[in-house]
């Protein structure tokens, strides 16, 4: 998810969460074969053996259109210690859209395959790369044939988000929708989209006949929901003063400024008041609030007695 998911978020995350990995944001790629630099800002763990400081492994994620520049970043990933590689063709951004990337690339099926055939021919054997898809562009038609395109290409696993690119991220997602690519598949089929809480999670497993599940926003909102899904609970696990020090820790992070960071902070407190009463007043205390430590002052006076 890109300006979501990025290092500092999958640190926070895997911190407390128990993912079996997760995905960096997508790096884009056109043209050319991205210099060090790139991978080390979308993914520092790649120096950290392809983990998170939990140990979680974490899958470089691309998006293009350029078989050949998607092939050579794919073995670059691979060379600097990425262990997956996965391929986007759900972003329904219209400027990623616009660049023939994303989403749009679902209504040419033949093209998908070709995408991923070439990654897939390009990087080691044991190492599995993956692709996201949606239903769809504007509508379904192509469904069946993108997700057979993506299995005959020799992908590992295939995650789908329930909705057409048309649907945005507008409730509700169409869980049901995914259990025939599932049942038509041979390769694991992985259901995605509007996850918040453990009854969510078990309505999609339901629905959609798959067993594993790709958690996006809901894990943002909720920073424990894979323990509450693991756990079967409807309630958050974490306390709010554990909470409180998962925050400090997110603003503890590197960052190109403080300015930045203060921002992106705002950005998840506004998304975790949906999930807590006290996150909702935070973000009312510390809305207008521009220093960093001022942010974490705040935060300390939330939890004290």
């Amino acid at each position: 998810m890109e300006g979501l998911t990025d290092p500092i978020m999958r640190d926070v995350l895997t911190h407390v969460g128990s993912f079996d990995w997760c995905v960096t944001e997508f790096i884009r790629v056109t043209d050319s074969l991205l210099p060090e630099h790139v991978y080390d800002s979308y993914c520092p763990e790649l120096k950290n053996g392809g983990k998170t400081a939990a140990g979680t492994p974490v899958h470089v994620q691309f998006l293009g259109n350029n078989p050949e520049m998607l092939a050579a970043n794919a073995v670059r990933a691979v060379e600097l210690g990425a262990p997956a590689i996965d391929l986007n063709f759900g972003c329904p951004a219209k400027t990623v859209n616009r660049h023939r990337g994303g989403s749009i690339l679902l209504d040419e099926p033949d093209v998908v395959h070709i995408l991923v055939k070439a990654v897939r021919d390009a990087v080691p054997a044991h190492i599995p790369v993956s692709a996201k898809m949606r239903l769809g562009y504007l509508d379904e038609n192509h469904t069946m044939d993108n997700a057979h395109a993506i299995e005959d290409a020799g992908a590992s696993w295939l995650t789908v988000h329930a909705r057409t690119k048309a649907d945005g991220y507008t409730p509700p997602a169409y869980w049901e929708k995914i259990r025939p690519i599932r049942e038509a598949l041979k390769i694991n089929v992985i259901a995605n989209g509007e996850i918040w809480n453990y009854q969510h999670a078990k309505a999609c497993q339901a629905q959609s006949g798959c067993e594993d599940l790709m958690l996006g926003r809901g894990a943002v909102t909720t920073p424990d929901l894979t323990q509450c899904i693991r756990q079967k609970s409807d309630q958050a696990l974490l306390s709010w003063q554990e909470l409180v020090e998962l925050q400090i820790r997110f603003l503890n992070g590197p960052s190109k400024t403080e300015i930045g960071m203060v921002g992106r902070y705002k950005q998840w407190l506004g998304m975790m008041s949906k999930a807590y009463p006290e996150a909702k007043q935070l973000w009312d205390e510390v809305k207008r609030i521009k220093v960093l430590e001022d942010v974490i002052q705040q935060l300390q006076r939330s939890i004290a007695p």
